[in-house]
């Protein structure tokens, strides 16, 4: 890169994270996430504000091709291996034996449930969501059915914290119950952006057969990598990091051997024809910190990552479309319903069967009704990937910030109805549970 591409994208880095720290800052003094902010600092330097206002400007800074773009977008698809990273490493599996039925019902129902009816409405209203090619219906059916079962674990997470009940619980259920719903829609888009590409291969029924062949080769692979991940992260990983803290410098040592782990892991996982993003996912969970030595090394790590890599990441996402020419109507309405109904509906139906009462299941399916910046991830991976179009790409960005917005209010609603309190969920064992 030579000395004047390097100033475009030196300066356009600093432009994205100037305002994507700066939007992230309102949002939060507006007790929302900060990635809403992020996204619309994306929003405002792309194509609908700043492209609109000044577009040779926008094109000179920001360009689609060539070195600059290159570059930047390795950059930032690099702070999203960190990223995710960071993410498995807030997973917990132990949480499942922990909090019993409750937990995995809500985690599995409302999981299953948005993932049928995301698939399904592609099939039942092909005229919204055209392919070019019958074989590539069924990855982009998925990926819908994805994104839709998706719950923003941090999103959740904040809500509550401000509703004092994060240790309790109900608390802790709910964090638990997004284990399931992030270990299967993470495995699940691995899958169908590993295959996808196969589907674009042929356009005759034996192409279509192979497909869906391919799709359940890499349900299996997925199952495999898992467990093999696991495996190595617990008897190789592992014991590699308590050499490199004893043998190498504290903590840069040690953050360096990680950092190898995270880039081999995603080499490993882009290997076996799944998305690279997986590896570093899993990884984060087989390594998920034990010490308190080990988590302020890892806080060292997330501390950058959610300093640089993640606000121009969330802001890149709103460079590559345009939200007024790309918007369409039909296809925002159609997925916002379905997301919002078939993940409030089943997450309730999943807390009522786990022992809770009709207000707290509610704001339990007000809460996993959030998509934040998970959604937002997913639907910039499809959009990499092909297999959504810009349409559909705005509808799911949409969808998943009106979704993160609507989540703490509805759910503040539903516990200040019920007079929830902090108190109200340590009194009688939910399901699945032992009595203290």
């Amino acid at each position: 890169m030579s000395g004047t591409p390097f100033v475009t994208f030196a300066v356009g880095i600093a432009l994205m994270l100037v305002c994507g720290i700066g939007c992230g800052y309102v949002m939060r003094r507006l007790h929302q996430p900060a990635v809403l902010g992020e996204m619309l600092g994306g929003i405002i330097l792309g194509p609908t504000i700043f492209g609109a206002l000044y577009p040779e400007w926008q094109a000179a800074l920001f360009p689609s091709v060539g070195n600059v773009a290159a570059v930047r977008n390795g950059t930032i698809k690099l702070g999203m291996l960190f990223f995710l990273f960071t993410v498995g490493l807030e997973i917990d599996l132990r949480s499942l034996r922990r909090h019993g039925l409750s937990a995995l019902l809500i985690g599995t129902i409302g999981t299953a449930v948005p993932l049928l009816v995301g698939t399904a409405v592609v099939y039942l209203l092909p005229s919204l969501f055209p392919v070019p090619d019958e074989t590539l219906r069924l990855p982009l059916a998925l990926f819908i059915g994805a994104s839709l079962a998706n719950s923003a674990n941090p999103v959740l997470a904040r809500i509550l914290l401000d509703l004092g009940l994060m240790k309790d619980k109900l608390g802790t259920i709910l964090m638990a119950a997004t284990v399931v719903d992030d270990l299967v829609g993470w495995s699940l888009l691995a899958i169908v952006m590993g295959r996808a590409a196969n589907g674009a291969a042929g356009s005759t029924a034996a192409a279509a057969s192979a497909g869906q062949s391919s799709l359940w080769g890499g349900v299996a692979t997925v199952f495999v990598f898992f467990l093999v991940t696991m495996a190595l992260g617990r008897w190789f990983a592992t014991p590699l990091l308590r050499r490199a803290r004893r043998k190498l410098n504290w903590p840069s040592g040690f953050i360096g051997t990680a950092i190898v782990l995270v880039l081999v892991s995603a080499a490993a996982s882009e290997h076996f024809g799944l998305h690279a993003f997986l590896g570093p996912f899993l990884l984060g969970i087989a390594l998920a910190p034990t010490t308190a030595e080990r988590e302020e090394a890892y806080g060292v790590m997330e501390h950058f990552v959610l300093s640089f890599f993640v606000p121009i990441y969330f802001v890149s996402m709103g460079l590559t479309s345009n939200f007024l020419t790309q918007f369409d109507l039909s296809v925002v309405l159609v997925i916002l319903v379905t997301a919002c109904v078939s993940k409030i509906l089943s997450a309730y139906a999943a807390a009522r069967l786990g022992g809770l009462d009709s207000r707290t299941s509610w704001a339990v399916g007000c809460g996993m009704n959030a998509r934040g910046a998970t959604g937002i991830i997913l639907a910039g991976v499809g959009l990499e990937s092909g297999v959504i179009d810009h349409r559909i790409y705005v509808a799911l960005v949409l969808m998943a910030l009106i979704t993160s917005m609507m989540a703490g209010p509805l759910m503040k609603l539903f516990l200040a109805a019920h007079g929830a309190t902090s108190e109200s969920f340590k009194e009688a064992p939910l399901a699945g549970e032992r009595p203290a």
